[in-house]
């Protein structure tokens, strides 16, 4: 067992998949504002980034009002989607529950909306299973900005060294660079391995039962 005693996840391509109900979410929202529909490997990349970013990462545009414009357009579609087709990679709950048998914290901090993420944990039977959820409206600031880990790490009651970040994104990564704490790279989104060498991750996780198995749960 290794030393932390608190160890906190991001969402999308860490602990579950929402792919199909993003990319439905971004490719309606475009077209409604005349872009150009992009393919879903397009999407994928943009995914873990807040709304707004992904939809300059997608169309270039970076005027703010046409920046907040889409964000509901995207809701109207992907929100309710999400909480009910959203599924967890295999092994996430056997992960989590592992984790709190031997006495870890556990909670999510992430770009998605918290309510979305509480909505998915409810359906699989884990929203009383982690300590906290952590959302994209929660923070000023999202990833790679250590706000949603030091509100973390204030509520769980741990210090840097005490709590490891698991992600999928550099964002994730330089979140916890940007906090103190470890990162471990779970390798099930879009970023390979050689994507994270610029931040020194303490593991390499290319599944959920690989991480369950390094942590010793």
């Amino acid at each position: 067992m290794h030393h932390y005693k608190a160890v906190c996840f991001d969402f999308d391509y860490t602990l579950g998949d929402c792919t199909e109900s993003i990319v439905a979410g971004f490719q309606y929202g475009l077209s409604q504002m005349g872009w150009p529909v992009p393919d879903r490997e397009a999407i994928r990349a943009t995914i873990g980034y807040a709304l707004e970013d992904s939809y300059t990462m997608l169309t270039g545009d970076k005027d703010p009002v046409r920046r907040a414009q889409f964000r509901p357009y995207f809701v109207s579609v992907a929100v309710e989607r999400q909480r009910t087709e959203a599924t967890l990679f295999p092994g996430a709950v056997e992960l989590i529950r592992g984790l709190n048998a031997a006495g870890i914290k556990t909670g999510i901090v992430s770009t998605k909306r918290s309510d979305t993420i509480g909505f998915i944990l409810e359906r699989f039977g884990l929203s009383r299973e982690l300590s906290l959820v952590i959302g994209g409206a929660d923070v000023k600031e999202p990833k790679p900005d250590p706000q949603g880990l030091h509100i973390a790490m204030d509520r769980l009651g741990v210090t840097a060294d005490q709590l490891l970040f698991c992600g999928d994104t550099i964002l994730d990564a330089g979140a916890a660079k940007n906090a103190g704490c470890d990162f471990a790279a779970v390798l099930l989104g879009t970023t390979g391995a050689d994507g994270f060498s610029a931040f020194s991750p303490v593991h390499f996780a290319p599944d959920l039962w690989d991480l369950a198995s390094w942590l010793g749960v």
